[in-house]
Formats: C-alpha cells, sequence, structure tokens
C-alpha cells in the first residue's frame, strides 16, 4: 500500500531540509519546517497563476508574509527554489516505484498494475507538484529543464524494465511494441494535468486506474493471460 503521508507537502518539505541542511540557515527544526511548508504551497499556487518565470520573490514574500531576508535564509535565488521542487519531484518518484511490494516483485503483470496504480495515487497526492513540474518545464533554464526530463525518463525506465521481464519470461508478447513504456506516460500525466475534466465526469481514481491498466495489458498480454 502506497505511504501517501510520505507524499504530503509536509513531509516532502522534511526531505528538502534535509537535504539543504548545509544552506538553510533557520535553526529551528519545528519553525523550519512550518515556513518552508508556506513557501512551497505559496510558490506553486503563484505559478500556477501566473507562471513561475513571472513570479518574482517580491510576490512570494507578500503571499507568504516572509521577508525578503526570511525567504533568503532558505533559499539564494528563485532557480534555487526551482531547483528545490524540481529534486524533490524526482526523489519522490524514485521512493515510490523504485521498491515495489515483495508480492508483485517476480510477477512481471502484477508488478505493471501496482507501477500503474502507484503512480497515479503519487501523482494524486503531489498534484500541485506535478502539474508545476510538466506546465513550467518548457521555461525552466536548461539545466532544471533537464531535471524535469530526466524524471520523465526515470519512470519510463521503470516500465521498460518491466515489460522486458516480461517479455523474456513470455508473459508478454514479443512482438510487444518498444514504445509502449514511453507511451504509459501521457496516460500518467493525463490524471493530474486534466484532472478538472475527469473531476466534471465522475471518474474516480480507482475507475482511471483500472482503465489504465486495462489498455496497457491489452496492448503487451500474451493470450493465455488475458
Amino acid at each position: 500500500m502506497l505511504d501517501v503521508d510520505d507524499l504530503k507537502t509536509e513531509a516532502l518539505c522534511h526531505y528538502i531540509l534535509e537535504r539543504h541542511r548545509g544552506t538553510i540557515t533557520v535553526q529551528k527544526p519545528d519553525f523550519a519546517l512550518r515556513k518552508l511548508k508556506v513557501i512551497i504551497t505559496s510558490a506553486l499556487e503563484l505559478s500556477n497563476q501566473k507562471g513561475f518565470e513571472t513570479m518574482s520573490l517580491r510576490d512570494l514574500s507578500r503571499a507568504t508574509g516572509v521577508s525578503m531576508g526570511g525567504l533568503y535564509a532558505y533559499f539564494d535565488t528563485k532557480d534555487t527554489l526551482l531547483k528545490m521542487i524540481l529534486s524533490e519531484v524526482t526523489a519522490a518518484v524514485q521512493r515510490t516505484l523504485s521498491v515495489p511490494p515483495p508480492e508483485v516483485r517476480d510477477d512481471p503483470v502484477a508488478h505493471l498494475k501496482w507501477l500503474i496504480d502507484a503512480h497515479v495515487r503519487m501523482t494524486e497526492a503531489m498534484q500541485p507538484w506535478f502539474t508545476f513540474s510538466f506546465m513550467e518545464a518548457k521555461k525552466f533554464p536548461r539545466a532544471e529543464r533537464q531535471k524535469a526530463i530526466d524524471s520523465e525518463e526515470l519512470t519510463e525506465r521503470y516500465f521498460a524494465e518491466v515489460l522486458t521481464r516480461g517479455i523474456a519470461t513470455g508473459v508478454f508478447r514479443s512482438d510487444t511494441s518498444p514504445l509502449l513504456a514511453a507511451l504509459i506516460k501521457p496516460l500518467l500525466q493525463d490524471w493530474y494535468v486534466k484532472r478538472s475534466k475527469y473531476r466534471r465526469r465522475d471518474v474516480p481514481i480507482e475507475t482511471y486506474i483500472a482503465t489504465v491498466q486495462e489498455m496497457v495489458l491489452s496492448a503487451c498480454l500474451t493470450d493465455r493471460r488475458q
């Protein structure tokens, strides 16, 4: 079962504090965590409203009630804030998808279904973070844009590895398209990028997960497993 608590903003900010302990100058851990949660939440909201490129640190200061000096205690530039957010998205993908439960690890079909389920639920829990990474990616500086691309490719590799193992063991068809792992990603992205569409249609997350699982398996399962 996915640990959703580990994907909440407070937990993610705790990871950021741990990762940047050498540069964040706020000394009191509880205070630092509360303020960072406000800063990150506001940065994601402002980016959704006006774009990260347009958002200034002064805008962020007004939205959070944190002085400019207070913001600089967490990061020296807006680019550093961007790196914090993107690095945490990638780290969350690694924590969530890299270690499947023992009961699915040796079964490519169960593992593939678990990856789809875990990814959709992860992005549901972290929707503002993933929407930010997707919508703003084209405007990121080159290094940060590459981070976003690397995160997408990491997800694709997890799926490709399971598909390759399934083909090798005869569970998946030998003629399974080598593009299938890449094509799964847009299906997963649609849930958080076009969330309002599925909300209007009253599509629950369980239905979306089951539909994606069925579509993907129909493209690779051998006849004996269908």
